[in-house]
């Protein structure tokens, strides 16, 4: 007497199951029987059960119950002891799990057998329900038959569960049954009995016409010249086939792959998972004349193999191998569901291919439009992983990976030409790095020497007056550089152009622009620059800079006036003092750290008048710049270095600085 423990294998039952898996269980166990008879003549009649009350629409009552018959081997002793027995291995060598049975009662209410077999020389009829809590058969009646009795098996399933079954038309079930059962259709060297699903109406269908009867055409294969695919599983080679058909009026239904096992259809993925042009339905177009007529259909590859067969889980809704590649087996459902993808690409060639060449249209149209700068990535780039209608945003994310991409193997291959470099193959060595870069880096380089152009050309004419001889005010000059009410979190490096003063200030640990340091209303320089460690000189290694700028309107110089409380050489002079008492903090609310030997650098940025000049020569004792634009001094007590710098000889700077790149372009 058997001891199982029923509700809990039937509550862990875990797998990629659906109400349609016990009833296929059940008709592939009387397909297995009928062939283990031996009989030519074997069929199998699948008849539904409907509730007894119509629906208050007027339509057709749902189905409630299933009852399968076949005219099989029958429940022998031999089938019985296996019914009996968790894990039976008596059908292992048909596939059989000892476990399928389960699946019913975790579907349907209550499962029961009414068989007629052969017993030595007579017949018996044996009759017992599944149990629900320790013992597998209940209820068994054994007795001798009249030998006119015909053999047969009937396995009622009775009482869906939560009382509703997802279909109700006898079409769509024989359809839902048929793509399950199709494997059996399709099977080399096998003639599959006859299945024939009926109503209480007598309306009735065979399952086996919807794969053969041209009349129909639900269901038709597409001849391709090699379905066949090897992949290895470490050392050995495993031998997978797929064979592709046309479903047709799918409704809501997308192309799958479905991976078989002892005939039996497992589980799968969406064919747009591997190639996106599969993810709308397809169509066929005909007709005669002037009448034109279409119908739709979606793409199931059906993949078979020893692999799959070996492998399938217990509850058969899935494999003991892992989705992705597989450690313990070798070989991942990924890496076959790719492979079979690519042979259904092959199977609808034409459609996939104009597919291909409307997406391409699409990114191009984009790129033309929206984003030009990308035109040359679309030379080499490869589109067949983006969704079939993908929207701005979409080929944005894959462009700009391409780009990513692009760009990563090109610092690798830079890297080493550099390491393997000398000054003997310099020549060569700038030849291969500038073949490695790529249109895009290319692309992006000339539109940033181009931005600079632009920046530079708008900066040189905030200097000049305007048609009422006034200047541009200090904070229009000033936003040019960098925006005012910001800091280094709100305006990232690429978004201010600090390069204009000086290019070590491209990229800064924290920028604060016309704040106070000290989150107060305490004065405020217009922009303070608290760098990473570079090197300056030699005694200033590890230390970090802090540069400070102050910018007057042009031709402005009363702050050089007694009175004004403007000066800004004093200014700078107060806020370092301040930064080394450690009155000021980051934008994090930490301590702006300094050194002993921490350098400052203070800018003053104004038109040296000669007001400006004869101050800053007889009260502020600073020497004057070679080209006589400038004017420095050291306060060594503090460790400040300051310039005094005219605008104009900022601007003639820079542009000296990116000369060369404009000539190179010739802007």
């Amino acid at each position: 007497m058997s001891k199982v423990n029923i509700k809990r294998t039937v509550e862990n039952i875990r797998a990629n199951t659906t109400v349609y898996s016990p009833i296929i269980e059940v008709v592939v166990n009387a397909l297995q029987s009928i062939q283990s008879s031996g009989r030519r003549d074997g069929n199998i009649a699948i008849r539904i059960h409907r509730d007894g009350q119509t629906e208050m629409d007027g339509g057709l009552p749902g189905i409630r119950s299933f009852e399968v018959e076949d005219n099989g081997l029958g429940f022998t002793e031999a089938n019985r002891e296996s019914f009996d027995t968790l894990y039976s291995d008596l059908k292992s060598l048909e596939g059989g799990k000892g476990f399928g049975r389960f699946i019913c009662l975790k579907y349907f209410a209550d499962v029961s057998i009414d068989s007629v077999f052969a017993e030595g020389e007579g017949l018996r009829r044996r009759t017992f329900s599944m149990g629900k809590d320790s013992d597998i058969i209940i209820h068994e009646k054994v007795a001798l038959v009249p030998a006119t009795t015909a053999v047969k098996t009937i396995v009622h399933l009775r009482d869906v569960k939560d009382k509703k079954f997802p279909d109700k038309k006898l079409e769509t079930v024989a359809r839902n049954l048929a793509e399950r059962l199709l494997p059996h259709f399709i099977t080399k060297d096998y003639v599959c009995p006859s299945i024939v699903l009926s109503a209480e109406t007598g309306d009735s269908i065979c399952l086996n016409e919807w794969f053969s009867n041209e009349i129909s055409g639900v269901i038709k294969e597409i001849e391709i010249p090699d379905g066949k695919f090897v992949l290895k599983a470490f050392d050995v080679d495993e031998h997978f086939e797929v064979r592709v058909f046309k479903l047709y009026s799918p409704k809501n239904q997308k192309s799958k792959i479905s991976l078989v096992a002892h005939r039996r259809e497992v589980s799968g993925s969406p064919i747009d998972d591997y190639v996106p042009e599969f993810g709308e339905d397809f169509y066929d177009r005909g007709g005669s004349g002037e009448s034109v007529s279409e119908r739709n259909y979606i793409v199931k590859a059906y993949v078979f193999g020893p692999y799959l067969d070996r492998h399938v889980s217990l509850e058969r809704g899935g494999f003991e191998f892992e989705r992705e590649r597989d450690l313990h087996y070798g070989i991942g459902q990924a890496e076959i569901e790719e492979k079979s993808a690519s042979i259904a690409k092959e199977a609808v060639g034409t459609e996939v291919a104009g597919r291909q060449e409307k997406k391409r249209e699409r990114v191009h149209t984009y790129v033309e439009d929206e984003a030009p700068w990308h035109r040359v990535l679309l030379e080499k780039i490869d589109l067949s992983g983006m969704p079939l209608k993908p929207s701005n945003e979409e080929i944005e994310s894959r462009l700009q990976k391409e780009k990513f991409k692009q760009e990563a193997q090109i610092k690798r291959d830079v890297s080493k030409i550099l390491s393997s470099g000398d000054l003997e193959g310099l020549e060569q060595n700038v030849k291969d790095i500038v073949e490695k870069i790529s249109g895009a880096s290319r692309n992006d380089l000339i539109h940033y020497i181009a931005m600079r152009r632009n920046i530079l050309d708008l900066f040189g004419k905030s200097l000049q007056w305007d048609e009422n001889h006034k200047y541009s005010s200090e904070g229009f000059v000033h936003d040019i550089i960098f925006p005012r009410k910001g800091d280094i979190f709100k305006t990232p490096f690429h978004d201010h152009n600090l390069w204009i003063i000086d290019e070590r200030l491209n990229f800064t640990t924290y920028l604060s622009s016309d704040v106070p340091l000290d989150g107060g209303k305490t004065e405020r320089p217009d922009l303070i620059a608290y760098d990473r460690r570079v090197v300056f000189r030699g005694d200033n290694e590890s230390s970090n800079p802090v540069t400070i700028f102050e910018f007057k309107k042009p031709q402005r110089d009363d702050f050089v006036n007694k009175s004004s409380d403007e000066d800004p050489v004093e200014q700078i002079v107060r806020y370092v003092n301040s930064i080394v008492d450690g009155k000021f903090k980051t934008p994090e609310g930490l301590k702006i750290l300094v050194a002993p030997n921490t350098p400052f650098y203070g800018f003053v940025v104004c038109d040296l008048t000669a007001k400006v000049e004869r101050w800053l020569f007889s009260e502020k004792d600073f020497k004057p710049m070679p080209d006589k634009q400038g004017w420095f001094s050291w306060k060594g007590n503090i460790n400040l270095y300051i310039e005094v710098l005219s605008w104009d000889k900022v601007l003639k700077d820079a542009q000296m600085r990116n000369k060369v790149f404009f000539h190179k372009l010739g802007i």
